[in-house]
């Protein structure tokens, strides 16, 4: 059966995207699947150790998680769910060891984006799946005249384009400390407990209600909790300050520490959730050619983070409040890329929170309506280790 793609996005969760060449150490059920991929992640295998027939020279080496990565990268670029490579995906009757025409073709173009790349770019990611596809399977190769002559192509270039004129980075960071509470207030502020209601994605995934724990510098934990059907079981993803981890009990596994690129993700979204930290948060700030986001008008700032870690940060040019967040991790496929919008900021003990928060996602989209926030509220280290799962 092949899904609409709103359907695949909004069922996250439920099923990870699978698509060029995975077969799992473990043939036999979901189960089993289950516990391969986690026990891997836990060890920090690469992805050519924990799972079988990955065979592309580009993939191997990738950890469990940006190997997961890399695969919503090119399902996304092709409009692609779990089972259009996988038979059965979805089901307790996935087979992801038999290979497929579809996953014999995905592993030849992995090695001709590679080669495109290595031969005429230097090896600098200029050519990615999406480059062509576009969300297509098949890509197109002649334009549309109504394309020709309509509006101008909407998509913005990863990287962006140095805006001419425009006041140094710092002035506009300096603009949004001062905007969501000035830098004395921030420096008070060492934790804080915000609660609401999760409302899921296209009426999928929402009815459950929500914590986020943070506390300074770089500790964070995001818990959805289902009390009215248990059997979804907690959804949590959590950062330590130095580990992470996700739980998806409905997902293909139910557990698994975050080793690889999202591990830097996650620091970066601990850190920009206390403002103050915004200007130590990334490096080598650039400035970018002003944009419009949901019909305001925005500065773009643009940093860098270890490992290939790039975010971009979009700021209200009339309130100088950050409007969303982009942060793009490296797969030799493409950029996997995390968004996180914020709106309806309100004062809390004088330092304004945003109280709409969507964080979107290759594999999903969660939306959060806070409905309280308790500022410097006690929070024991134990929330941000390991989540227990029953």
């Amino acid at each position: 059966m092949r899904f609409s793609k709103p359907l695949v996005v909004a069922a996250a969760g439920m099923a990870l995207v699978w698509v060029a060449g995975i077969s799992v150490v473990n043939r036999a059920s979901a189960q089993q699947t289950k516990q391969a991929v986690a026990a891997a992640s836990t060890k920090g295998q690469p992805a050519g150790e924990a799972f079988k027939n990955v065979t592309t020279a580009a993939l191997k080496p990738l950890t469990v998680d940006d190997f997961l990565g890399a695969m919503g990268v090119m399902a996304a670029a092709l409009g692609y769910d779990c089972a259009d490579c996988h038979p059965g995906a979805g089901s307790d009757k996935v087979d992801w060891v038999i290979d497929t025409p579809k996953k014999r073709t995905a592993r030849k173009m992995v090695d001709m984006v590679t080669a495109i790349n290595k031969t005429y770019f230097n090896g600098a990611q200029n050519v990615t799946c999406f480059t062509c596809h576009h969300g297509r399977d098949l890509p197109t190769t002649t334009i549309a005249l109504d394309t020709l002559y309509g509006p101008p192509n909407s998509e913005q270039p990863d990287i962006v384009t140095p805006g001419q004129g425009m006041p140094p980075a710092t002035q506009i960071l300096d603009k949004y400390i001062q905007a969501v509470g000035g830098a004395q207030k921030l420096a008070g502020l060492k934790s804080f407990i915000a609660t609401g209601t999760s409302l899921g994605y296209e009426g999928l995934g929402g009815g459950g209600s929500f914590q986020i724990l943070a506390k300074a510098p770089d500790k964070r934990a995001v818990i959805i909790d289902f009390k009215e059907h248990p059997e979804r079981g907690n959804n949590t993803r959590v950062f330590n300050g130095t580990t992470g981890w996700i739980v998806s009990p409905r997902g293909l596994f139910a557990e698994y520490q975050v080793t690889g690129a999202e591990l830097d993700g996650q620091r970066l979204d601990a850190m920009l959730a206390f403002p103050g930290e915004i200007k130590t948060a990334l490096m080598n700030w650039r400035i970018g050619v002003p944009d419009t986001v949901n019909g305001k008008d925005v500065n773009v700032l643009q940093g860098r983070g270890p490992r290939g870690l790039m975010a971009t940060l979009y700021f209200d040019r009339d309130t100088n409040l950050l409007v969303r967040v982009v942060r793009y991790s490296l797969t030799p496929i493409g950029r996997d890329p995390t968004q996180m919008d914020f709106s309806d900021y309100r004062e809390v003990s004088g330092i304004k929170f945003p109280f709409q928060y969507t964080f979107s996602w290759l594999d999903g989209k969660d939306s959060f309506k806070l409905s309280d926030v308790k500022v410097n509220a006690p929070i024991d280290d134990s929330k941000f280790d390991k989540p227990v799962t029953k």
